[in-house]
């Protein structure tokens, strides 16, 4: 028994069923469905889903995002729905491996530029809200005088820090997820990043 078995028993009930699913496909972080009605798929409920990143419809194909894990979910999906696998694919939705029945619909520029995006930052949404949402209940604190500002409080500078802290790291952390994007070796992506941060480059 695949420990995704459950994932994947929500992921075919919620897209509309198997009768709902013309086919399924795989990337890098994604299940790729073809739907016959899309308005069939509870999205929402997806999307509250432990163990889904997020929910994307583009270019005719309804994507459910994992993560790097999807191969076992996917895997699992096909094998609870009774699915015909699809095989891996590319982003652009050519066949990697054995996808002669993968769609190889032509992404236009934009969605295809929408792939690349969502692929960079999805990885990174979690910790952006989070940081995001941390700067801002530090800046209401400050503003109702329960924390000072002025460098005198060491717990609104260790909260600041954590919250200001991704945002001025964020090339380092963007290339990593780039990296994992397109394919390139993390650590090479990530000293590029740094550079980005380097003090002569930030000064100059």
């Amino acid at each position: 028994m695949n420990k995704y078995d459950g994932l994947a028993r929500i992921i075919i009930q919620n897209v509309g069923g198997k009768s709902n699913i013309v086919s399924l496909t795989h990337c890098v972080t994604r299940l790729r469905f073809k739907l016959k009605d899309e308005s069939k798929a509870q999205t929402d409920v997806l999307m509250d889903t432990e163990g889904i990143v997020t929910v994307i419809q583009s270019g005719g194909q309804y994507m459910v995002v994992i993560g790097n894990h999807v191969p076992d979910v996917y895997d699992a999906v096909c094998e609870v729905g009774h699915i015909t696998p699809g095989g891996a694919v590319n982003e652009d939705g050519t066949p990697i491996e054995g996808g002669e029945d993968a769609p190889k619909e032509k992404m236009s520029p934009f969605n295809a530029f929408v792939n690349i995006v969502t692929g960079v930052f999805t990885p990174a949404l979690g910790v952006l809200a989070a940081t995001g949402i941390l700067k801002g209940v530090l800046a209401l604190l400050v503003a109702l005088g329960v924390m000072a500002s002025d460098g005198s409080s060491a717990t609104y500078n260790i909260l600041y820090s954590l919250g200001d802290g991704f945002f001025y790291f964020m090339p380092i952390l963007l290339a990593y997820t780039a990296s994992k994007r397109f394919g390139l070796p993390e650590l090479e992506g990530m000293v590029i990043g740094a550079g980005l941060l380097y003090p002569t480059m930030i000064g100059g």
